[in-house]
């Protein structure tokens, strides 16, 4: 069965750090294309951020230079390092498997972040 179980959500206020952690089992992680994706309170699925099997990196513009994708595939966990957070970051972030559009790809069932001073 495939699993992907976030964690690391929580508050933190503006300018903070978070590091999101995304557990996956029941597939071939390391050959999997992950996904970080969001959504902020009455808005629709972004796509964040992405990592391929060979570590290449993607990134939606409006975190470019915040966020850090990684994985670690012995573990089998991807990560979403989140620095210097805005208000505007505040939403669920979800793992997802793949490419494409979001609302199509399987996800987890998200981890909370909360921007707040």
């Amino acid at each position: 069965e495939v699993q992907l179980v976030e964690s690391g959500g929580g508050l933190v206020q503006p300018g903070g750090s978070l590091r999101l952690s995304c557990a996956a089992s029941g597939f071939s992680f390391s050959s999997s294309f992950m996904t970080w994706a969001r959504q902020a309170p009455g808005k629709g699925l972004e796509w964040v951020s992405s990592i391929d099997s060979g570590q290449s990196t993607y990134y939606a513009d409006s975190v470019k230079g915040r966020l850090i994708i990684s994985r670690d595939n012995a573990k089998k966990t991807v990560y979403l390092q989140m620095n210097n957070l805005k208000p505007e970051d505040a939403a669920v972030y979800y793992c997802a498997i793949g490419r494409g559009p979001i609302s199509t790809l399987r996800r987890g069932q998200g981890t909370p972040v909360t921007i707040s001073s």
